[in-house]
């Protein structure tokens, strides 16, 4: 709650009641699913996750295919945790909450899990009893205060460079996760799903110059059977399910039976917050593989 500004004119929030509010009045209702929504404008459609991507992406999680992201997430976020007792950890692009959750089970400490969706949030509020959980548009000013992150995660999400300075303490963390160049490359071959571009680390280092410097950058690929639920949860909590009239491919899903072999290739590079002034053309905001949301 601290760390939270007030999206209109930047003061801080308070809780009153089951709102925030700041010195100015400005009020936001708390949901009671327990996340508060500090927008202004709808989300254009196709924009955000929809309540039946975000299903099959809780289904999905759950067979624990992704579980090895969230190990290499909470290796890299450890080096936040000795800095201090109770670091905050803040997911841009937070989704279900599924890889904060992880995280701070591992790390401790406390989170912000910011997310354009409603329905993802609804649940991200609930998976962790430290967790907070706000609706925001990553592409705008954060209604976060400077400074005060130890931890940004950044899971195949939208990345705003300027902000993710902006909010880190200095020497914070940037942890980034990209899809790996095999990942889910059966299902692109035969599904005929919108094609996983891996980022090259040296692109996602120059998006990032002049405000961070690379660390490292750590790889976990896997390759197992996968029946045709899990499979089709696994497109459809992705931004294929937003393409299921293209090319036939929502017929497709539906006639799969048997298993497939699926790689699942990650890609998880940290960076470490400089304290120099960032140049004018560095840290545009820029995406991972789609210009909106997750990849997987």
């Amino acid at each position: 709650m601290a760390v939270l500004r007030c999206s209109v004119c930047a003061t801080p929030l308070h809780p009153e009641g089951r709102s925030l509010r700041c010195a100015r009045r400005h009020s936001f209702d708390i949901a009671k699913q327990g996340y508060v929504n500090l927008l202004h404008a709808k989300v254009a459609a196709g924009t955000a996750d929809t309540s039946e991507m975000v299903a099959a992406r809780a289904e999905f999680l759950a067979t624990g295919h992704y579980a090895p992201l969230v190990t290499l997430l909470a290796e890299a976020a450890r080096d936040a945790r000795g800095r201090e007792e109770t670091p905050l950890i803040v997911d841009a692009g937070a989704g279900t909450g599924y890889y904060l959750a992880g995280v701070l089970d591992a790390v401790g400490g406390a989170g912000l899990a910011l997310d354009v969706s409603a329905p993802a949030l609804r649940r991200a509020a609930r998976t962790h009893p430290r967790l907070g959980a706000v609706v925001w548009n990553l592409w705008e000013p954060w209604p976060v205060a400077d400074g005060v992150a130890d931890v940004v995660l950044n899971v195949f999400a939208p990345r705003n460079a300027a902000e993710f300075h902006r909010v880190l303490r200095p020497g914070g963390l940037l942890v980034v996760a990209t899809p790996g160049p095999r990942h889910l490359h059966q299902l692109v071959d035969t599904l005929g799903l919108l094609d996983i571009a891996g980022d090259k680390s040296e692109r996602l280092t120059e998006a990032l110059a002049g405000r961070f410097d690379h660390v490292a950058t750590r790889s976990t690929s896997e390759t197992a059977s996968l029946d045709a639920d899990d499979v089709r949860a696994l497109v459809l909590m992705g931004p294929n399910a937003h393409h299921l009239d293209r090319d036939g491919l929502g017929d497709r899903l539906r006639n799969l039976s048997g298993t497939m072999e699926v790689t699942t290739d990650f890609d998880v590079s940290v960076f470490r917050r400089t304290d120099g002034r960032p140049d004018e053309t560095a840290g545009t905001p820029t995406t991972g593989s789609t210009a909106t949301g997750r990849t997987s």
